[in-house]
């Protein structure tokens, strides 16, 4: 006669089979297996590339994220559970990264671009600019901090709706008849706002097309059609006729502008050089579809 399992062997097996269920198990399983076979074939070879060590900096580091959040110190068991997450977080990274967990992922990709933007412009950020710097950028766009400078244009309007993919489309081809000496009275789109403007300066630019407007002023060419330029109210075609310069402010005047000015262009001119410098150590090639 056969004996049956008693009850406690049989939730014994059930409750063996069911862990051997666990996804998470199989992926344990399967990092393990794929680290015996790295280590096998001598993919796994720097010793250190299996060390953890949990620097003094960097239980300090643990602690002062803790204190921003929770606004107190954390008690020594608090302490010992931040090392110990901080060790499980570094496994599970490791781990992931031998399984090539991080390719073909979008979101790894564009924090890792992002982190490596923000290395390339990094120092900037906390570098303080001499006068004599700013004092160079302020000679070479005078045009734009003067004070008191009027401007004379005419401005066709070309309106640009949240969501309208084609207003930029029509805001060329509206510049192109312009150049090729359409009137321009007759060209764009109805405007509540004046399309002949005489002897304007920033304030009053500013009233009445928005700040990006009369920024953007100071930087146009004189004497032909060009833009668009972006106002609140849309796109404008602008032909400016004449500028009658202000007075050249001094630089205590209007160091801070010019401070944010001048690290933002250096900002992006630091960040297209050195992409332009990992660039060139790649061959790219890019295959047209067929």
């Amino acid at each position: 006669m056969t004996e049956r399992p008693g009850p406690d062997l049989t939730r014994l097996r059930e409750r063996a089979v069911a862990v051997l269920r666990e996804p998470f198990l199989h992926f344990v399983v399967l990092g393990l297996l794929i680290f015996a076979f790295n280590a096998w074939r001598g993919a796994i070879g720097d010793p250190s590339d299996r060390r953890i060590v949990v620097s003094q900096a960097e239980v300090q580091r643990l602690v002062g994220q803790w204190m921003q959040t929770w606004r107190r110190p954390p008690t020594p068991g608090e302490v010992d559970a931040l090392i110990r997450d901080h060790v499980k977080e570094e496994v599970y990274y490791r781990e992931a990264l031998h399984l090539g967990l991080d390719r073909n992922d979008e979101v790894v990709r564009r924090r890792m671009r992002a982190k490596m933007e923000f290395l390339a412009v990094s120092q900037l950020e906390q570098q303080t600019p001499a006068d004599a710097t700013l004092q160079a950028w302020l000679d070479s766009h005078a045009a734009r901090y003067a004070q008191g400078t009027r401007y004379s244009l005419d401005q066709v309007y070309v309106a640009a709706r949240p969501g309208d993919g084609k207003a930029a489309e029509r805001a060329a081809a509206t510049l192109h008849r312009l150049a090729g000496g359409a009137d321009w009275h007759r060209a764009g789109d109805p405007l509540d706002a004046p399309a002949h403007v005489d002897a304007a300066d920033a304030a009053a630019l500013t009233a009445t097309f928005g700040p990006d407007f009369a920024e953007a002023i100071s930087s146009l060419p004189v004497g032909t059609w060009s833009g668009p330029v972006r106002s609140g109210l849309g796109l404008h075609l602008v032909r400016l006729r004449q500028v009658q310069p202000g007075h050249p402010p001094r630089l205590a005047e209007v160091r801070q502008t010019v401070e944010n000015d001048w690290r933002a262009a250096t900002l992006a001119r630091r960040e297209t050089d050195g992409y332009q410098a990992l660039l060139n150590a790649y061959d790219v090639r890019i295959e047209q579809p067929r």
